[in-house]
C-alpha cells in the first residue's frame, strides 16, 4: 500500500474478479462476543408463510449482531398469549418474543409482537407493523431493531443499508444493500472507476468519485430520484467526499492550485472554500460528529499520519504518533473514540481504534490488507474492506474485537463500503 494511492483513494489498481448482476452479499459470522443474551424468538401465529419468513429473519438479526443466544422457543407464540415462563426459564431463556401475522381487507397484513422478560415475567413492549408483502424483510428488520434497543439500551442498526463498489470485467457498480446484504441494488454502473461513496446524513443521497469524465469528479447521487449532479469538478483532482453533519457542506481533497488539499464546498456544489495549507499531501477528510473539527490524513510530517483542523479552518493537531503510517481517518458517531487503518512492524495493514482521551490504541482485526472502515451509526460495529485469499471481501468487527464477520459476494471483489445513518 503506497500513499500515493491515498491521494485518490483509487480503487481502480486493485485486483477486482466478476460478478454475476444479482449476486448479492452473504454474511458469514466468524466470531461472537462474550456473555451474550439467551433470547427465545418464538414461531409466529397466523398467516403461516409470511408469519414463519419474519420469525426467520428476525433471528438471523440478533444471532449475526453476536450479542444474542438463540434459544429454542418451544411451541409457537401468539402476542396475546402469555408466555410459559417456567419452561422458558428451563430452557434459559432471559427474553422471549411472540407474534401473530393477520392478513387485511386491503391486502397488507398486520404484525403484532410482544418482547418479555422472562426472569421478571413482564411486557418490555408490544408494538404492531402494519405492511405488505414485498416488505416483509424491512419489516423484520424493524422488528429486530425494536428487540436490540429494548434489551440493549442501543439503537438497532437492522434496518440501515451499506454502499459499495463491485466490478465485473470492464464495468463498476455502485451497489446498496440491506444492512445483511439482501435486496442490492445498483444506483450506478460505468467503464470507469467509482470510489470513495459516502452516505448523507440523512441517507437520501451519496456523494462519491466517478473517473467517467476521464478524471475523479465529485458527485451528489440522489437516491430515490436517480438524480445526480456535479459537487466538484475543479482543475485537476476532485476526491474524498465527507458530508458536514447537517449536510450542507461536503469536505473534498482538490488540486486546483496545486497539491493534495482540503477545502469545503456546499452539497450543491457552489462556495468553495480552503481549510487547510501544507506542503504535503493532505486527504481522507471525516467530519466528528459535532462539526468543530475534520480529521484526515497527511504527509506533513515526512509519514502518512492522523491530523485534525477545525471546519472553520485553521493550523492542523497532529493525532497519531504509535507507528510509521496511520491513515483513513473514522470518528465514532459518539466522538469518542477514531477507527483507521495502521501499519504494523510486520507490514501489515490492520483496523486499528483510539481512545480519543486517553489515546490508547488496540488493533481489532488479524488481516493484512484492511481498508475503508466505516463505522456503524450506533457505533457498535465497523464495516471495512480486506482481502482473503486474493479476493477482495467486506468484513465487519465490533468496537471491542469480539464480533467479526465476512461479507462477500460469490466470485468477486468488494471494496469501498460505507455503513448508511440510521432509519428514522
Amino acid at each position: 500500500m503506497k500513499f500515493n494511492r491515498l491521494v485518490l483513494a483509487c480503487a481502480a489498481g486493485l485486483a477486482l474478479c466478476s460478478v454475476t448482476a444479482r449476486a448479492q452479499l452473504t454474511v458469514e459470522i466468524t466470531g461472537a462476543g462474550a456473555n451474550r443474551l439467551p433470547v427465545a424468538i418464538a414461531d409466529f401465529t397466523g398467516e403461516r408463510i409470511v408469519a414463519q419468513a419474519l420469525a426467520s429473519v428476525v433471528r438471523a438479526d440478533l444471532e449475526r449482531s453476536g450479542l444474542f443466544r438463540l434459544v429454542d422457543a418451544g411451541a409457537a407464540l401468539a402476542d396475546s398469549a402469555t408466555p410459559p415462563f417456567e419452561d422458558l426459564k428451563t430452557r434459559g431463556a432471559d427474553a422471549v418474543v411472540g407474534g401473530s401475522v393477520v392478513p387485511g381487507a386491503d391486502g397488507r397484513y398486520e404484525t403484532r409482537v410482544r418482547l418479555s422478560d422472562v426472569p421478571k415475567q413482564t411486557v418490555l413492549g408490544n408494538p404492531a407493523y402494519l405492511h405488505s408483502g414485498a416488505q416483509l424483510r424491512a419489516t423484520a428488520h424493524r422488528i429486530a431493531d425494536f428487540i436490540y434497543e429494548k434489551l440493549t439500551g442501543e439503537p438497532g442498526v437492522f434496518s440501515t443499508r451499506i454502499a459499495y463498489v463491485v466490478k465485473s470485467t470492464g464495468r463498476y457498480e455502485l451497489k446498496i444493500a440491506d444492512a445483511d446484504g439482501a435486496n442490492d441494488q445498483a444506483a450506478l454502473a460505468s467503464r470507469e472507476p467509482i470510489i470513495s461513496p459516502a452516505w448523507s446524513p440523512d441517507g437520501s443521497k451519496l456523494a462519491y468519485v466517478s473517473f467517467e469524465a476521464k478524471k475523479p469528479v465529485v458527485y451528489v447521487h440522489d437516491l430515490a430520484s436517480g438524480r445526480r449532479h456535479v459537487a466538484a469538478n475543479f482543475k485537476g483532482s476532485n476526491s474524498a467526499p465527507a458530508w458536514s453533519p447537517d449536510g450542507k457542506q461536503l469536505a473534498v481533497v482538490l488540486t486546483k492550485d496545486g497539491g493534495s488539499q482540503l477545502y469545503l464546498v456546499n452539497a450543491d456544489g457552489s462556495g468553495v472554500t480552503r481549510i487547510a495549507t501544507s506542503s504535503g499531501i493532505d486527504t481522507e477528510p471525516r467530519w466528528s460528529p459535532d462539526a468543530h473539527f475534520i480529521y484526515f490524513t497527511s504527509d506533513r510530517g515526512g509519514s502518512p499520519q492522523i491530523y485534525r483542523v477545525a471546519s472553520s479552518g485553521g493550523a492542523a493537531e497532529r493525532v497519531t504518533f504509535e507507528g510509521s503510517y496511520n491513515v483513513t481517518p473514522r470518528p465514532s458517531p459518539d466522538g469518542k473514540s477514531l477507527a483507521f487503518i495502521a501499519r504494523s512492524s510486520n507490514g501489515r495493514f490492520q483496523l486499528a481504534l483510539m481512545d480519543l482521551a486517553t489515546k490508547q490504541t488496540q488493533i481489532l482485526t488479524d488481516s493484512a490488507k484492511d481498508e475503508s472502515p466505516s463505522f456503524a451509526p450506533n457505533g457498535r460495529m465497523i464495516l471495512y474492506a480486506t482481502e482473503i485469499g486474493g479476493r477482495g471481501v467486506l468484513a465487519a468487527v465490533s468496537s471491542d474485537g469480539r464480533v467479526k464477520q465476512k461479507l462477500s459476494v460469490q466470485a468477486a471483489d468488494v471494496r469501498e463500503p460505507a455503513w448508511g445513518p440510521l432509519v428514522r
